[in-house]
């Protein structure tokens, strides 16, 4: 059984840094990582891939090629590496029996909630290679300084969830820059819990430019409370503990806490309620 995280979200929030960073920490309390970079886009890597995209299709040559700009090149890339799933198992098989995966896609939102090939490979890898994966959607943490960016950010969130139905975890990457963008209309634990979102409404009714989307707001802000699926944690990478936090919760949604544990549903259920305060260094489960 092999475990790791698919690592999303928008342009700018910080998922190629991630990847560098968590795969450090990682390294650091003794597991074996491999990254994995299947955004065709991304040409400047600051970590060492195991494998790279760029080697099955790159996105500068479909472009060129089909005359398509850096959406349409992405998506046909997406379906390009669906159509050639056995060129990038070939590449994980060797890997499986003892490393832990990061996954770094593309940045662009349409993949994983509106398209359904970036689902699709993500499916039958974890089908055929028997992979336990956690989504980690990065959000910039700066959107929480503007209310309707917030709100959108939460409907991406939502709906990336439910497209993608996976173990997934929101996360406010750059939250030591979150003040930098001007002082934040509510603390801290409103944005990261979804609280009460009719406080929010209030404060987009008082800009003028959103004044006039007031009830598509309220409508939305419903929806995203129906569902109460949303919340974030936050996350300064270059913070040991804050992102030893991280890991424990992502170990805790794919099940890693669970790996060498005496298979029973006494012992399954003691840790599945235990708060997530294990020490790494003590236990350096190998995947």
């Amino acid at each position: 059984m092999v475990f790791g995280q698919v690592v999303i979200g928008p342009p700018g929030s910080g998922k190629t840094t991630y990847c560098n960073g968590m795969s450090q920490f990682l390294q650091l309390i003794g597991r074996k990582v491999a990254v994995v970079n299947l955004d065709p886009a991304n040409d400047a890597l600051p970590y060492e891939c195991v494998v790279n995209i760029e080697e099955l299709i790159k996105l500068s040559d479909v472009m060129s090629e089909h005359s398509l700009g850096p959406n349409g090149g992405l998506i046909y890339c997406m379906d390009y590496l669906e159509k050639n799933i056995d060129w990038l198992e070939s590449k994980l098989k060797p890997l499986i029996k003892d490393h832990y995966l990061l996954f770094d896609f593309p940045g662009q939102v349409e993949l994983f909630f509106l398209h359904a090939n970036a689902k699709r490979v993500i499916e039958k890898l974890i089908k055929k290679l028997n992979l336990r994966l956690t989504v980690v959607h990065l959000v910039d943490a700066h959107l929480c300084s503007d209310p309707g960016k917030y709100v959108s950010a939460l409907l991406l969130s939502l709906s990336t969830m439910l497209h993608l139905e996976l173990p997934h975890i929101n996360v406010l990457s750059k939250i030591d820059l979150v003040e930098s963008y001007g002082k934040l209309a509510f603390n801290l634990d409103f944005y990261t819990d979804v609280q009460d979102l009719s406080y929010l409404q209030h404060h987009l009714g008082q800009d003028p430019r959103s004044a006039k989307y007031r009830k598509l707001t309220k409508e939305l802000c419903e929806v995203i409370e129906d569902y109460s699926l949303v919340n974030f944690t936050t996350l300064d990478i270059q913070d040991k503990e804050s992102v030893g936090n991280l890991v424990k919760l992502i170990d805790k949604s794919n099940g890693y806490i669970f790996a060498g544990i005496e298979p029973s549903a006494v012992e399954f259920s003691k840790i599945a309620v235990r708060p997530v305060d294990w020490d790494y260094y003590r236990y350096p489960f190998n995947c």
